[in-house]
């Protein structure tokens, strides 16, 4: 997703092990304002993208990410969620010297973030996993695709790479699913670039699989492994930089709505919780084709909180308004506590839609990322509307 937690968690991780003593940041801008990336390639100019290369790592960047959710339904109709992320960050430019030899030695970490939301049994749970990329406990591959941190994994069949297969254990939860790319990727931002600021840099190559067929088992504490089937999300995102000055967070919405369509759209957030320019999506209609939206293409009204037990004050509702698409949508989460405890802490989860598009009733399925709210809980902020718009 974009721009993505998967950028904060890295760098704070990448902190982590350089100065194990240091205490990590306890915001967003805190965590997305790294060092400068020199000696990295930068996302900042128009590529030419190609699959299913793209799908595997690019070491020339210094951080990227394989995001996965979903939401998934049993054969006895009982509603879950997953999140299941993969991170690699790059410790040293592909062009440094190489350290003394070891099979300890690495040159890139990762981090697996796995999270379910099980709606029946009104609960949420979280684990995350962190490995060097060596002694083969963590990697990322290409052509075909594999990705993997112990044992979460996310791989594309050698012999249909439009068959991807995703396994993922932890707190109590298996899951493992068969997934089939039915579309092409949906560039976001200007052709697969997203500019995340005015600054040179502050940008990523990002594109999306909005509408992605899944079908396999979920197994929960430890009993018999149970089929579900549903949409799954998957989100590709690499580059070298960070967010801009000013920019504490972000809201990200992606849809799969049941004509076809899918909406996806970050809104990034200020100091004062006013919505950055640099704000964007996509549309993808029912055919495919992709519509980017601009920074105020979306009005995003928030018409309930939910405060965590540590006090952080979170959006826990919402009503989307996309007038140039005739879209009015009303989200609600599966459950209202979705927090991942990090650190950094941040809320995703599954959320249910409804509404209409051009007077007929439209409704859907999602997921919501909300990044920055502990900061701004401090400072009596707590929005994701643009100044001026959908309050």
């Amino acid at each position: 997703m974009s721009p993505s937690l998967r950028l904060g968690a890295l760098l704070a991780l990448a902190c982590a092990a350089a100065t194990p003593a240091a205490p990590p940041p306890q915001s967003a801008g805190g965590l997305l304002r790294g060092a400068p990336a020199a000696g990295f390639a930068q996302a900042g100019g128009a590529r030419t993208f190609s699959f299913p290369a793209d799908h595997g790592p690019h070491e020339q960047y210094r951080q990227e990410w394989w995001y996965t959710s979903g939401n998934l339904e049993g054969a006895d109709q009982q509603r879950f969620g997953f999140e299941l992320t993969f991170f690699r960050f790059a410790l040293a430019p592909p062009a440094a010297a190489a350290p003394q030899a070891s099979a300890w030695r690495a040159r890139e970490i990762y981090m697996a973030h796995f999270a379910i939301t099980d709606a029946a049994r009104a609960r949420f749970r979280f684990a995350q996993k962190l490995a060097r990329g060596a002694l083969g406990l963590a990697g990322a591959e290409g052509n075909p695709l594999h990705v993997w941190l112990e044992d979460c994994s996310l791989a594309a069949d050698p012999e249909d790479q439009q068959r991807w297969h995703l396994a993922a254990r932890g707190a109590g939860y298996e899951l493992e699913l068969t997934l089939r790319l039915a579309a092409p990727p949906v560039l976001n931002g200007a052709n697969g670039l997203s500019v995340k600021s005015s600054a040179p840099g502050d940008a990523s190559y990002y594109y999306s699989l909005p509408r992605v067929s899944a079908s396999g088992t979920l197994t929960r504490d430890a009993g018999p492994p149970q089929p579900v089937s549903g949409l799954v999300w998957v989100d590709r995102e690499w580059g070298s930089g960070a967010l801009g000055a000013g920019q504490v967070g972000w809201d990200w919405f992606a849809l799969q709505l049941d004509d076809g369509s899918a909406l996806m759209f970050y809104a990034l957030r200020d100091a004062h919780g006013g919505r950055d320019a640099h704000s964007g999506g996509t549309f993808t209609d029912a055919a495919g084709g992709a519509h980017a939206l601009g920074h105020d293409a979306l009005a995003i009204e928030v018409t309930r909180s939910w405060v965590s037990p540590r006090g952080d004050r979170y959006p826990g509702g919402w009503h989307l308004r996309a007038a140039a698409l005739q879209l009015d949508l009303t989200l609600a989460p599966l459950l209202p506590d979705q927090e991942l405890s990090g650190p950094p802490r941040y809320w995703e989860g599954a959320v249910a839609v409804r509404g209409q598009r051009a007077g007929r009733a439209l409704n859907g399925r999602g997921y919501v990322e909300l990044v920055g709210y502990g900061k701004e809980r401090q400072e009596g902020r707590a929005t994701g509307a643009p100044s001026g718009v959908g309050r």
